[in-house]
């Protein structure tokens, strides 16, 4: 199980050894990101992958009182000089697997995602998003940042788990003669503007997530694809990237002037 246990995992000795780990990490990071100045930053995300160990993480991470862990992460980012700002949250989900984006706490089942704002930010955009593979209801999308969320997904108007009728704004239809959009979830992605950041965002939806179809975006300067493994981390469209849903259905994200 966890390494930093000597013996009983859930005694109160081990317990306490495994947040002071998580502290210390946590405080690690913070230093890295800013530079030891963690004004930009908004917030941190612990994500667990715990299986039948859940108990004992939430008892470590006091999940049923996190402003209590918030409190202790507050005076060791005070002890060392980072200047969170007063606003800054604190986030803990438990999840089947650690998505990729996050940053993995050795001997732990838990990764770090800090929220950060960026310096500079772009006011308005707008952007195309093509069909290279796969058969939408049109080849191109323009898209604008002040537009509602744009729903992507299989069929038009669909209803969804809680009843409730969904609206994909880029759909792909299921009677077309093209197999790739069979692969596509009825909600399965969505695009959003992002105010704080100035950028439009990719998130995954829950047909889009494990163990349901698949997101992956490949960029123009990064070889290995990104892989979306949960529904409340996005990741920032740039220019050129491809974004693949299912199986074989491929989008290209390009910006216009605005």
């Amino acid at each position: 199980m966890f390494e930093i246990f000597n013996s009983d995992p859930e005694s109160p000795q081990d317990v306490k050894g495994f947040r002071e780990a998580l502290i210390r990490f946590t405080k690690d990071e913070l230093q890295k990101t800013e530079g030891g100045e963690g004004r930009n930053i908004k917030g941190l995300h612990f994500f667990v992958a715990s299986g039948e160990d859940r108990h004992i993480y939430e008892s470590a991470m006091y999940y049923e009182d996190q402003e209590r862990l918030k409190e202790e992460i507050q005076k060791i980012a005070d002890d060392f000089a980072i200047d969170l700002p007063e606003s800054w949250t604190l986030e803990i989900s438990f999840a089947n697997s650690l998505p990729p984006e996050g940053r993995k706490v050795p001997e732990l089942d838990v990764s770090l995602f800090i929220k950060t704002r960026q310096h500079l930010i772009q006011q308005s955009s707008k952007a195309r998003i093509r069909i290279l593979n796969g058969e939408a209801e049109q080849q191109e999308y323009i898209i604008a940042s002040g537009s509602e969320k744009i729903n992507i997904g299989r069929e038009t108007n669909v209803q969804v788990s809680d009843g409730f009728f969904r609206i994909n704004t880029i759909a792909f239809p299921g009677d077309r003669p093209n197999e790739a959009n069979k692969y596509v979830s009825r909600q399965h992605a969505h695009i959003s503007w992002v105010t704080e950041t100035g950028s439009f965002m990719i998130f995954a939806d829950e047909g889009g997530v494990p163990p349901h179809n698949k997101i992956k975006i490949k960029s123009m300067n990064n070889e290995t694809p990104i892989r979306l493994n949960s529904t409340q981390i996005g990741h920032v469209l740039r220019e050129g990237d491809q974004i693949i849903l299912g199986e074989s259905v491929v989008i290209e994200f390009t910006f216009l002037p605005a």
